[in-house]
């Protein structure tokens, strides 16, 4: 099935969108192995060149080869994330070791890392700095991957790949059947008590999709259970809830337990083959912390005000409580329900109140009127052109003079095939070397879906995460590279957390507040008096948000730091980690191990989810250059950005990258401030 193979034919579709209409499960297999057919014979005549290595002959040859590989890849990986179903999952478990298997052949060819030595120990030979960028790039992930070494070493290497590329998959598939598998269904009645209009509205809209009329149902999506444990005045459902939360991957046929001892095994001896000490060595040699000691040294910076905070407000929730007559310690279930009701007390301000301000259409807004302001893009809805589900919108992205920045694709709604979180990827990125090539760019989100006829209302942190997935949009969108490989958000993984909470900081501004956050039904603009409570409340429960991210940010290296997995209790490891740096009560990691699928679903933030601390020292420190300016719209500024950090790819080492635009290196003093933690007493 290839002559007639939609994902290898000529897409005629407006602005090349993939035909999503026309692709059915069946496609896939016979697409996958054309594609690595033909990268595999173009790999083949450069590594067979029988001219001198050049530049052009090697690494643009083969920054042009791959591309249908690289269309089919997108549209299913895509969909694996966005809209799976059994049979992706099915053609995803076989098709992740091959892709393993074919990339390995490519780092490991001893014939290509050759012309790529050779190339790099001759010079940049004229090279342009961004030609000479790639090159290095292209080495370092060749010598990353074991080219140079032994043939058996190499051997040994790829097959932890080919292994390793299983096993994040079912991981990730394990998590996803848990969250599709439990739900908690509500009878009405005292089952609601608590619950605000905008979350009864939602839950009731999620059981009339599952064909339960007259019910309501919370599921194990995190904008469906977070405000279910701020609200529910049902202590059991609460624990309930919180339960089947906090256990995904843990039990029965989906426990990811024996799959985390069999990663974290194979990622120390790959690293131990490679050279380095442990994996969280290896891992961070290529970043911009260098080492592990350097990020374990800001975690635990960190930790140490943030642990003191959260144990403050863990006295004032169990205070709370006993002012209200219970007579029980306050549990994990109960932290969210009395942070909320205290933060009612001390800033009369709730959830309930901000949410009828903040309409999914009017902060999609927010963001595209940023955006205009600062980088001059503009965004037009095109219904259309034809997406991959109903719910999916798609914009045509241009600049000042009209022309083509780029597609925008919005996915905001939960729902069963997908999987949890929030994130930005691609189904084309930005070039130019085979021509102006725009990007199509998708921001995926799980929202709970208004009723039927009603605007969908977000929480504060949905929508500041829609902002922050926005950020990632953008550096996608903004991107302008000559070559693929250092396009976008193609960064160190502590710097590309940078553009993105950068973007956060313009949604909790008054100016933007004043203008989009307007109440649903009266389109009466958010009050400046609400405004200000919001900003007079910006560090509140920053202690457990703080310890909750840290303390899961710790475990991970920590993790990453063994020698050896093997007999690894990755539950018990991490109670000993929690005990051991004094977790306080009533808190758990915001990813316990058992379903951290950035780390365990691939290798994405694997000793590396200390990224988005790293990286809000930048964005903390970035934002004061627009205040310092005494304008969040600075032209000058916001031209820096964009040239220095939006629209430059790798095409510089992330710290020279910020140093352009800040004219300095960070200060470490913004995080604390950011987070409100600079007076902690520790």
């Amino acid at each position: 099935m290839t002559a007639d193979n939609p994902l290898l034919s000529t897409w005629t579709t407006p602005f090349g969108m993939p035909p999503f209409a026309a692709i059915e499960p069946a496609h896939y297999r016979p697409a996958f192995e054309a594609a690595i057919a033909d990268h595999q014979s173009e790999i083949a005549l450069i590594a067979g060149n029988p001219e001198a290595p050049s530049f052009a002959n090697t690494i643009e040859a083969m920054e042009r080869a791959g591309r249908k590989l690289d269309r089919v890849a997108a549209v299913f990986f895509n969909l694996t994330g966005a809209h799976t179903n059994d049979a992706l999952e099915a053609i995803e478990m076989e098709i992740a070791p091959l892709l393993s298997r074919h990339r390995s052949a490519i780092y490991l060819s001893e014939a290509l890392f050759q012309r790529i030595d050779t190339l790099m120990k001759n010079g940049d030979g004229g090279l342009d700095a961004e030609q000479a960028r790639v090159l290095e790039r292209y080495h370092t992930g060749f010598r990353r991957s074991g080219a140079g070494l032994p043939a058996e070493t190499k051997a040994r290497l790829a097959a932890i790949s080919e292994r390793l590329a299983t096993l994040g998959t079912t991981f990730g598939q394990n998590v996803l059947a848990d969250e599709k598998g439990w739900t908690l269904v509500l009878e009405g009645g005292d089952d609601l008590a608590g619950l605000p209009d905008f979350l009864i509205a939602s839950a009731s809209q999620a059981a009339k999709d599952r064909g339960l009329q007259g019910k309501y149902l919370i599921t194990l999506s995190r904008s469906s259970i977070e405000p279910f444990l701020q609200f529910s005045a049902r202590r059991d459902l609460r624990e309930k809830a919180f339960e089947a939360w906090t256990a995904r991957g843990e039990a029965g046929k989906t426990d990811n337990r024996a799959i985390i001892a069999e990663t974290v095994a194979l990622r120390a001896e790959q690293a131990e083959l490679l050279g380095f000490e442990s994996f969280a060595h290896f891992r961070l040699d290529d970043s911009m912390a260098k080492t592990p000691e350097a990020a374990m040294n800001l975690l635990t910076s960190v930790w140490a005000p943030a642990r003191a905070r959260a144990i403050e407000e863990r006295a004032a929730l169990q205070a709370l409580v006993h002012e209200e007559g219970g007579n029980f310690e306050l549990a994990a279930w109960d932290w969210r329900y009395y942070s909320e009701r205290r933060r009612k007390a001390e800033f009369d301000l709730d959830e309930a109140g901000l949410k009828p301000y903040l309409q999914l259409d009017k902060v999609i807004e927010a963001a595209f009127d940023t955006a205009t302001r600062l980088f001059g893009v503009r965004f037009l809805e095109r219904k259309d052109v034809e997406a991959y589900h109903p719910d999916v919108r798609v914009f045509e992205v241009t600049d000042a003079s009209g022309d083509l920045v780029g597609i925008f694709l919005g996915d905001y709604f939960a729902r069963p095939s997908k999987r949890s979180g929030a994130w930005m990827s691609d189904y084309r990125g930005q070039e130019r070397l085979v021509g102006n090539v725009r990007p199509i760019i998708v921001n995926v989100m799980n929202f709970a879906k208004g009723a039927d006829g009603a605007p969908t209302l977000l929480s504060y942190d949905d929508a500041r995460t829609l902002f922050h997935e926005f950020g990632h949009g953008l550096h996608g969108l903004l991107s302008d590279v000559t070559y693929p490989s250092i396009a976008g958000t193609s960064v160190a993984r502590d710097f590309v957390e940078f553009p993105s909470q950068l973007y956060e900081h313009w949604f909790e501004r008054p100016e933007i507040l004043e203008r989009f956050a307007v109440h649903y039904r009266t389109g009466e603009p958010m009050p400046a008096s609400l405004i200000e409570r919001l900003k007079a409340s910006r560090s509140f429960n920053q202690g457990f948000a703080t310890v909750e991210y840290v303390s899961s940010a710790l475990v991970d290296l920590r993790l990453h730091l063994l020698k050896d997995g093997a007999g690894l209790d990755s539950t018990a490891f991490e109670k000993g980690i929690l005990a051991e740096i004094g977790m306080p009560q009533a808190m758990v990691m915001r990813h316990r191990t058992p379903h951290f699928q950035h780390v365990f679903a691939g290798d994405g933030y694997s000793s590396a989810y200390y990224s988005y601390l790293w990286s809000e020292t930048l964005d903390a420190d970035g934002f004061d250059a627009f205040e310092e300016a005494g304008d969040i719209f600075s032209p000058d500024v916001a031209s820096r950005l964009k040239e220095f950090v939006y629209s430059a790819g790798n095409r510089r080492k992330p710290d020279e990258a910020y140093r352009a635009f800040r004219g300095r290196d960070p200060d470490p003093s913004a995080l604390l401030r950011k987070r409100g933690l600079m007076d902690t007493a520790v």
